[in-house]
């Protein structure tokens, strides 16, 4: 060795200097489910991968070749040589290879990328290649994290670059050309389509495969319209139905996949790909063996006992052939984490988990205490907002509605406000509402009109009682009334009542419809519009125009992990035209036909914690506030752990484009960031491109406000609306998917049927019993965190970046955070903080779980904040 090269003479006496390095990869076995056995041992023949099987080349960084239109000059082919599997830094499934090259840094320069080439026939993923002694560089790392598919199957070398961070004007010469190179290859603005499973193409469509025309459930295009404005999603290029040139064919195939560029798609150990599976195996068999066994049985709970038999017993479904072919196209260890008792009977038992909400107090969800604190700490505390005038009015157009201002009077709540008049609860801000009135007006004729539906629009007023804590003091309940040309609001007050008689049941009841109300919204604005459609574009646009060497793509992409993917399977399983979705959730096929209407009037800026909270009146800005705001309601646990979380981002943020943009010159002169921006802008949310509110992306704090916000959404927000879906709504009574029933009303049968039996009357009036069973059993998916998560603060690979300036920038975030998990803890022990602690457990959604220690959170947890929206 000399200088950390190997010199070694050839025939002729001239001397050769050879490089050293190790390639990281993961077989594809090791990540395919298609095994009869997860868990047991699986013996690959890694040597496939040796000799010609894969292939690198280093590309020059500094010297040119004049006869390859001036690229970086590119090296002699070498092939990967022996190969470990039992050094420490390897986790599972993980082979490293030993690869040696010829190259004179002298005459060759510094390399700055390598070509990889795969000869054998099925793809691998590619985590890192390593250099491991440059001269005068020391260490040099080549970050991958993608599948290589066999090289025949590319137009074009696959190309990686080092971890080293550039903006487009700082880019060695040697490599922009390739540079260009992979984002023309990603963007692939030439391919038509249908895309197959090995193309990189990143392409923008609206959402017109979410009917199905030809077998006569058509739904309308989302995004592309004035009355259907939505966020657009990835092309996968497939061909239009028969009946409708404008829509998309859909899958026929069970194990079919949609397609999405296959770096984004579930490609991790352990329960992320489970989790993946688990809802197509929910869909493709568990479903029909639970409808079989709703119809054989008389298919309604008759009290909350029955409902807990869920849970303490688990329900016997038949053997079914769907189950059967359960057993042979998924792994078994997944078939038993879904379906407990499998047996050679004939029996298969289901068996869902405990939720949180009722394993110490199987009444606490009840309360009116509980009732108001999930507002404000439950699975959707997004929507509460301060009361600034009484009574509340509506926003809707009062020349197709009229006059929509609330019924609801000081004579009804006066009694609960302690002793305040209305008008000094609001002038001392202690008076706020839970309105999803205007929400569901527009629609409620139309989805009334369904089968075994009776929805109400519902207003809820909370006072601030001294002690912190809120309380319910009137519901209104509101039915569409056509009167002289208009839908007029036909409104019934209730208010608290106590006791075990009919009256305190019909506030039972009357709070169920408002869950009804708040858990629909959620699924289908709160979570799935805000989080999960919003964020496809950034993906999109971000794997389009921003290169991996781009300082913004270094920092948003961790952000991105497997979201296009989960969204895909949303298309396919979970939001079509009579998916679970739409079997479980009241508004029906009418569920993303009115999460477009909401869409129309989205802003992204609105979306950064601190602007949502004062636009709802939860917060005032206030200078002297270590966050700028100050709350309204001082122990608001989503807003107090959010601004935490949000301020550490926007710091991390703040700290780490500063070392990048040094003036806003520099970032108005980014090519690749304003290409980004523009299509983000008139492509990605293209519905929206004329509203004024967009940033023109010309200075630093725009750039930090964005970023900031586009990672809060794919982390906390995405953590809040999320991974508390079972622990809240696992139990249906506390959180109503669908109400099918009118109040009764005294001197009815339906009113004398309460009296004698208010607990069959509510759990009829709820979600059926097939509804009940299929959505909670998906929910339990849901909240399931992964084995190999990765958490805000966590990056999958340590070497993501040679910048020792942003590797410090991003310890001090992981600091940060490390605090607040701290800060969490301490206010969740701290009785004076009364809305942080319900019946059974904690608030700690936004307690981000910086630890290392990777799986020790999985499962169904109510806690952490993984970095993207990956399930």
């Amino acid at each position: 060795m000399f200088g950390g090269i190997d010199i070694i003479g050839d025939l002729t006496g001239h001397k050769h200097a050879r490089l050293k390095g190790s390639v990281v990869l993961m077989r594809k076995s090791v990540l395919n489910l298609d095994v009869t056995s997860i868990g047991a041992t699986v013996i690959d023949n890694v040597s496939e991968f040796l000799g010609r099987g894969v292939t690198c080349q280093l590309v020059s960084s500094t010297v040119v070749d004049p006869n390859n239109g001036n690229r970086g000059k590119v090296g002699t082919e070498a092939s990967l040589e022996q190969w470990l599997t039992t050094l420490p830094s390897l986790t599972a499934g993980e082979n490293q290879f030993g690869v040696s090259f010829d190259w004179d840094v002298e005459k060759m320069g510094v390399p700055g990328a390598i070509i990889v080439k795969n000869n054998h026939a099925s793809e691998f993923f590619l985590k890192t290649i390593t250099l491991d002694h440059v001269p005068g560089h020391g260490k040099i790392v080549f970050v991958a994290n993608s599948w290589v598919y066999p090289q025949f199957k590319y137009r074009y070398n696959r190309v990686f670059f080092t971890n080293d961070t550039y903006l487009p004007s700082q880019m060695p010469a040697a490599l922009k050309p390739y540079r260009d190179d992979e984002l023309r290859n990603l963007r692939g603005d030439d391919q038509q389509g249908p895309y197959q499973a090995h193309e990189r193409v990143y392409r923008y469509d609206v959402y017109n495969d979410l009917g199905e025309p030809d077998s006569g459930k058509p739904r309308p295009t989302l995004g592309g319209s004035k009355d259907h404005p939505y966020p657009r999603r990835g092309r996968t290029g497939r061909k239009s139905t028969a009946s409708d040139p404008d829509a998309e064919r859909r899958l026929t195939m069970l194990d079919e996949d949609v397609y999405v560029p296959r770096d984004e798609r579930f490609g991790h150990v352990k329960q992320s790909d489970f989790l993946g599976y688990s809802i197509k195996a929910l869909v493709d068999a568990i479903l029909p063996a639970i409808q079989t066994y709703v119809d054989l049985s008389p298919g309604e709970f008759d009290s909350f006992e029955d409902i807990l038999k869920l849970y303490e017993g688990g329900i016997k479904l038949p053997n079914i052939p769907a189950l059967e072919d359960l057993r042979k196209r998924f792994p078994l260890q997944l078939v038993k984490d879904l379906i407990p008792s499998f047996g050679g009977s004939g029996d298969v038992l289901l068996k869902l988990p405990m939720p949180k909400i009722i394993k110490e107090d199987r009444r606490g969800w009840m309360t009116d205490d509980e009732f108001a604190r999930e507002i404000l700490a439950g699975v959707n505390p997004l929507i509460i907002r301060r009361l600034t005038e009484f009574p509340p009015r509506s926003t809707l157009d009062p020349s197709k509605f009229g006059d929509h201002t609330s019924t609801i009077t000081e004579e009804h709540i006066q009694k609960f406000l302690e002793g305040l008049t209305v008008q000094e609860a609001l002038e001392s801000n202690r008076l706020y509402i839970l309105d999803h009135h205007d929400h569901y007006m527009p629609f409620l004729i139309e989805i009334n009109s369904l089968d075994d539906n009776f929805i109400y629009a519902t207003r809820t007023l909370l006072f601030l009682r001294g002690d912190g804590t809120l309380t319910p003091v009137a519901i209104e309940l509101s039915l569409p009334e056509l009167k002289d040309g208009v839908t007029a609001a036909k409104s019934e007050v209730y208010t608290p009542a106590t006791g075990n008689g009919a009256e305190a049941w019909v506030w039972h009841l009357a709070k169920a419809y408002v869950n009804v109300n708040d858990y629909c919204w959620h699924q289908g604005v709160s979570h799935w519009l805000n989080t999960h459609a919003v964020m496809e574009p950034f993906v999109i646009a971000t794997n389009r125009h921003l290169s991996v060497t781009h300082p913004v793509n270094k920092l948003l992409l961790p952000h991105y992990r497997d979201t296009m993917n989960i969204n895909a399977l949303a298309r396919q399983k979970l939001i079509s035209a009579g998916g679970i979705f739409e079997m479980t959730v009241f508004p029906r096929k009418y569920a993303l036909e009115i999460t477009s209407k909401v869409y129309g009037s989205w802003n992204l800026n609105e979306q950064a914690l601190p602007d949502d909270l004062i636009k709802r009146g939860m917060a005032v800005e206030d200078p002297s506030s270590p966050y700028k705001v100050r709350l309204m309601i001082e122990d608001y646990p989503y807003a107090s752990d959010g601004l935490a979380i949000w301020n550490a981002i926007e710091q991390w943020v703040s700290e780490y484009l500063a070392i990048y943009y040094p003036d806003d010159s520099v970032l108005q002169a980014d090519e690749e960031l304003q290409a980004w921006w523009k299509e983000v802008r008139e492509v990605g949310h293209g519905d929206l491109r004329d509203e004024p509110w967009w940033p023109e992306m010309q200075t630093l704090p725009e750039l930090v406000k964005a970023c900031a916000t586009i990672i809060w959404i794919a982390s906390a927000l995405h953590a809040a609306v999320n991974f508390g879906q079972y622990p809240y709504c696992g139990y249906h009574p506390n959180r109503p998917s669908v109400s099918r029933r009118p109040m009764p009303v005294p001197g009815t049968p339906e009113y004398e049927e309460l009296e004698r039996d208010p607990e069959k009357v509510f759990v009829r009036t709820i979600t059926c019993q097939f509804q009940a069973i299929i959505g909670i059993t998906l929910l339990e998916i849901l909240s399931s965190h992964s084995s190999d998560e990765i958490y805000l603060g966590q990056r999958d690979t340590p070497e993501w970046t040679s910048d020792a300036k942003a590797q410090e920038a991003f310890k001090r975030f992981g600091a940060r955070l490390t605090d607040i998990e701290k800060r969490v803890v301490a206010m969740n022990e701290d009785p004076q903080f009364k809305n942080r602690n319900g019946p059974a457990f904690p608030y700690m959604l936004l307690y981000p779980n910086t630890s290392d220690k990777k799986g020790e959170a999985a499962g169904i947890t109510a806690k952490g904040i993984p970095n993207s929206i990956s399930i």
